[in-house]
């Protein structure tokens, strides 16, 4: 896995994104980049290694620029080198991109793109997106119609944030089976891909789905399907359990997590006892019950699991959400479904 943030606001970016990167380090950490614009110049500053290696040798919180673009990496394509690290440039510095997720053609778009003079400097199948986006900006698009373009070619899962040398005051992201969320601030806004990136900065979330691409500016942001249809979609108001991020003392989030436990398990009871009422009714009128869920939250579901058919008399039964699909056709109109977040 890696970690996307990215943003626009008032304030100088850079630190703000690394402050952001940090909490989705461990989605990757071989290395860690970030990109930023001012006075017309598009810089880029990667390394091997975590985000303090990144800051001690380039101070990269102190670059210039209030848009920009950050990732930490575990590699996928190529190996653990800073040419590697994203993130990556188009050849004339136009553009620069990060992404997650794999391009299944980048070979062939890769071999189109050198025969057309586009020289690259990594081994990762995210190069070939920069160059895509300089093409068609080159063609007259602007940076959306850009990204559209490109995006139209790629075949894969990615989840692609990218940013304009000559259009510093947009942003502009697509994804594809894989987590984009636009963070919605007071002038300011951010793409990323966890909202622990920017939880910091605000609790407004728009979660992007399948084949959207977004175009983002500090006052606000807009939303399309990959025809160029713009779709309506509306903030959501994050839980506020995720606002306490800090580790405080602690080494690590996980030991700060175990202490935790006592406050957790008593925020955990207080539920709101009308939603609860109403999940109950709907269990007790269930011939069936299947529970879906995926790592810790498959364990969640087992204890629900065995509390239903020992406690409650209803016939219950967990699959993990990979496996669903065997399971799917024993889903009629008197089952239940109850799926797990990923969080437990």
């Amino acid at each position: 896995m890696c970690g996307i943030n990215a943003g626009i606001s008032d304030e100088e970016i850079a630190p703000i994104l690394l402050e952001g990167l940090r909490r989705v380090e461990y989605r990757g950490y071989d290395s860690a980049g970030v990109a930023t614009v001012s006075d017309g110049k598009l810089e880029v500053r990667k390394e091997v290694g975590r985000i303090d290696d990144l800051e001690s040798k380039y101070r990269a919180s102190g670059m210039k620029g209030r848009t920009g673009i950050s990732h930490t990496r575990w590699a996928t394509h190529g190996g653990v080198t800073r040419a590697n690290a994203h993130p990556h440039a188009s050849c004339d510095d136009l553009v620069a991109v990060v992404h997650n997720g794999i391009i299944e053609n980048y070979l062939e778009l890769r071999e189109r793109l050198i025969k057309d003079g586009h020289v690259f400097k990594s081994e990762t199948d995210t190069e070939v997106i920069p160059h895509l986006i300089e093409e068609a900006i080159r063609t007259g698009k602007d940076p959306l119609a850009a990204t559209m373009s490109a995006v139209r070619e790629l075949r894969g899962q990615y989840a692609i944030v990218a940013m304009f040398r000559d259009h510093p005051e947009v942003i502009t992201g697509a994804r594809n089976d894989a987590p984009l969320v636009i963070g919605v601030g007071e002038m300011e806004m951010f793409l990323a891909s966890d909202v622990l990136a920017f939880i910091s900065r605000t609790d407004r979330a728009v979660f992007l789905d399948n084949m959207e691409v977004v175009e983002l500016t500090a006052r606000g942001y807009r939303v399309f399907n990959t025809d160029g249809v713009e779709v309506e979609k509306k903030p959501t108001q994050l839980a506020w359990e995720l606002s306490d991020l800090s580790k405080l003392d602690y080494a690590h989030y996980t030991l700060k997590e175990i202490h935790e436990q006592s406050v957790t398990v008593e925020r955990a009871l207080l539920q709101d006892p009308g939603k609860l009422e109403s999940f109950v009714r709907v269990l007790r009128g269930a011939e069936s019950v299947l529970l879906t869920a995926s790592g810790s939250s498959y364990h969640a579901a087992m204890l629900l699991k065995n509390r239903l058919n020992r406690d409650g008399i209803i016939r219950c039964d967990a699959v993990l959400a990979g496996e669903f699909e065997d399971t799917a056709h024993f889903v009629d109109r008197g089952t239940v479904v109850v799926a797990f977040s990923q969080s437990g």
